[in-house]
């Protein structure tokens, strides 16, 4: 299953907001993480995520400093900076909105499954 690029845009904020909140993180990490928690149907590119990364940054959301990796190679870490904890608080509550709904929706049994609703049935 593919999923499209505009569901991937929209959720790429609040999912790497997320993966920073859990302590911090690098560049591949992120990427990493993203095909495990989608069980390897969201694949990120270094392409797609950096961009996210330096707009965060520009927004004062995250802030980098480099360090040095376990093999001693230099390595940019990311940060949540105190704006971005509030972003990823409202982001939260906005997609959690959205997948109750879908939920409701996906799950709601009519009573009458070829009713039509009344607006549609006067047109």
């Amino acid at each position: 299953m593919k999923i499209s690029k505009e569901l991937v845009a929209a959720s790429a904020t609040p999912l790497v907001l997320s993966i920073i909140a859990q302590g911090g993180s690098y560049g591949y990490a992120i990427i990493c993480r993203v095909r495990e928690l989608s069980h390897g149907e969201v694949v990120w590119t270094d392409g797609m995520l950096y961009p996210v990364l330096h707009r965060l940054e520009r927004q004062g959301l995250i802030e980098s400093r480099w360090g040095l990796s376990e093999t001693g190679r230099k390595r940019k870490y990311y940060t949540l900076r105190k704006e971005g904890s509030q972003v990823l608080e409202t982001e939260r509550a906005h997609w959690r909105v959205v997948d109750g709904m879908l939920n409701q929706l996906w799950q709601e049994r009519r009573s009458c499954p070829t009713a039509m609703h009344p607006i549609l049935a006067a047109g």
